[in-house]
């Protein structure tokens, strides 16, 4: 338990100031609450001996100990308050820095990371897991911290008075630290599993909500509604099995700390039987016991919280050990954007996907590389936008490897269009601005003229103001399309990459995106993933891919004199985009 305590507060970094100033105020607050029990006590002990006929207690006595009361409340609010102002906000705060830090590490790591990483886990750790560090991990440390001082300083008052009693309210309190550690062993042995569960829940969940479409059309539940139910009753078995693994320490906790209340009352008792004690230190005694050990009464359930909270910890450390693909990069600034590949070999999952390839793309020409699907075409461009890091050879833009450049210095010069367009739940403006968030609405405006898109979001009910769905799913496919060509244009990189950006766009949106990749194209260095004849067959160069390997190389009119991969490809082609229904 101490050593999460340590992790969260590791954790806090530049809040632990106020965390501190925090433990303070709640140091003075507990002076505060026991005050005005020590007074009342004083107070009550000395009204009942003077109604015996013993000592003559003063009425102005009286309401100056009934002010000295109603300062100290008012006092123990106000310490209780800045203590609340100063650690209550730590964690929100904290948790906001980090899912952007998490952000940045995910948007520098290998495309691979997500391969070889569950993406239900990364999932949970960013919101789920993340979310308990955030709302429990700050109130866990008051619990724990600031309850051990309450209790420590309202001890050290009743041991002014009456050592004994003070002795078996300590005796209370480190036997039941032995339950707490009984909790924490357990919570340790149970979190992984608990984690475990809730990563499968996610990852079940997201599989089920994606492939919802499919279920529908079929008309059948499937195995994803299967795995989700299967990862829901797992979940709740290891939850109500950790929620029993508990009970015994959590009682043993609680009766450990019962009993040295009655305890310190007893010896309070004996104490004033033996004439050691007032009676007015009885009924301090008496008072305290219902009080003293509450700061520290629901700490069981901070150990089991902190438990957890430390295999969160574990998780997000792992994250932050994730290797950035450019962590050896510097900022490189190009003079001129030719591209090349030099013997490069390349492959994932322990499957070589590219040969020893080697080609070259002059600046300022356009390269169409055609081939058969899983032949490398897509991780031919992966690894020129550095997704991924070659296993051997290099890949080189202007003379530089990618390897020499951070990814925000390398893509900076890099436009892709993607044939699986994806749009964020925002406005078509900011879509559109994601290439260039500082443009101005007039070179907005006129990328979205040049991309042919600027008409149909016009005839929108909010125009550039209007909210696309989560991916773009309100809009078409070709308007996705020429809104991301929009975006590239804006962008207006030196290096365009279409990958097959019109394969499924229908005939009369074809017409409209080819004429807005024209526009985006000019003066630019090109490469096309294609499989459309118009698309490829005027490129100055085209590069045929087979089984991970450049099979041919040259233009469309030199391959199609060679018997080869290209001019069958072409032939097939040709028979496709020429067929014609029979009249009859």
């Amino acid at each position: 338990m101490i050593k999460n305590i340590r992790w969260i507060m590791k954790w806090a970094g530049e809040y632990k100031k106020r965390f501190y100033l925090g433990f303070l105020c709640s140091f003075f607050s507990t002076w505060c609450t026991a005050g005005p029990v020590v007074l009342a006590a004083w107070a009550l002990g000395n009204m009942i001996e003077d109604s015996r006929g013993g000592t003559t207690v003063e009425k102005g006595l009286i309401f100056l100990c009934l002010g000295g009361i109603i300062l100290l409340i008012l006092l123990r609010f106000l310490f209780a308050y800045g203590k609340n102002r100063l650690q209550e906000s730590i964690g929100t705060e904290k948790a906001a820095e980090q899912r952007i830090h998490i952000g940045d590490i995910l948007k520098r790591v290998s495309l691979g990371y997500f391969s070889e990483n569950n993406i239900g886990e990364i999932l949970a750790a960013t919101t789920t897991e993340l979310s308990t560090l955030e709302l429990q991990g700050m109130k866990m440390i008051d619990s724990v911290v600031n309850g051990y001082i309450q209790v420590i300083a309202i001890i050290c008052c009743v041991g002014m008075f009456c050592l004994p009693a003070a002795l078996a309210a300590i005796a209370g309190v480190i036997l039941s630290a032995f339950a707490l550690r009984g909790i924490n062993r357990q919570s340790s042995r149970t979190a992984p599993a608990a984690h475990k569960a809730r990563e499968d829940l996610s990852a079940a969940s997201i599989e089920y909500v994606r492939g919802l479409s499919v279920v529908k059309s079929f008309g059948k539940e499937g195995a994803s509604i299967k795995r989700f139910r299967n990862a829901c009753r797992d979940n709740k078995e290891i939850c109500i099995k950790n929620e029993f693994g508990f009970v015994p320490w959590n009682c043993l906790h609680l009766f450990f700390l019962k009993g040295a209340a009655v305890a310190l009352v007893l010896t309070a008792a004996w104490e004033v039987l033996q004439g050691n004690l007032t009676l007015s230190m009885l009924l301090m005694a008496a008072m305290f016991s219902f009080t003293i050990f509450g700061s520290v009464e629901s700490i069981n359930d901070a150990a089991h919280i902190l438990s957890v909270i430390g295999s969160v910890m574990d998780k997000l450390e792992k994250l932050e050990q994730a290797d950035y693909i450019d962590q050896d990069g510097a900022e490189v600034r190009l003079d001129r954007f030719d591209v090349s590949f030099d013997h490069v070999s390349f492959g994932y999952s322990g499957r070589e996907i590219l040969h020893d390839v080697s080609f070259s793309i002059p600046q300022y020409t356009t390269t169409a590389i055609v081939g058969p699907s899983g032949s490398g075409k897509s991780t031919i461009c992966s690894l020129i936008t550095r997704f991924y890091d070659v296993q051997k050879g290099s890949v080189r833009i202007g003379g530089h490897d990618v390897r020499e450049f951070t990814c925000d210095s390398l893509l900076k010069n890099i436009s892709m269009v993607f044939q699986n367009v994806y749009l964020f739940h925002d406005t078509i403006r900011n879509n559109i601005k994601f290439g260039k968030p500082g443009a101005t609405e007039t070179e907005m405006i006129a990328a979205a003229k040049e991309a042919r898109c600027h008409e149909f979001i016009m005839s929108l009910p909010d125009g550039y103001d209007t909210v696309v769905g989560e991916g773009g799913d309100t809009l078409s496919g070709g308007e996705k399309q020429r809104i991301s060509i929009a975006r590239a244009m804006l962008k207006d990189a030196p290096v365009i990459i279409l990958d097959e950006a019109t394969a499924s766009v229908d005939p009369e949106n074809e017409h409209e995106i080819q004429a807005a990749i024209s526009a985006l194209v000019h003066g630019k260095t090109i490469i096309i993933i294609a499989h459309r004849l118009n698309t490829i067959e005027n490129a100055d160069q085209i590069l045929v891919v087979e089984n991970g390997r450049i099979g041919q190389m040259g233009t469309h009119g030199e391959l199609m004199e060679q018997d080869g991969l290209y001019r069958h490809f072409v032939e097939v082609r040709e028979q496709a985009e020429g067929w014609r229904i029979a009249e009859s």
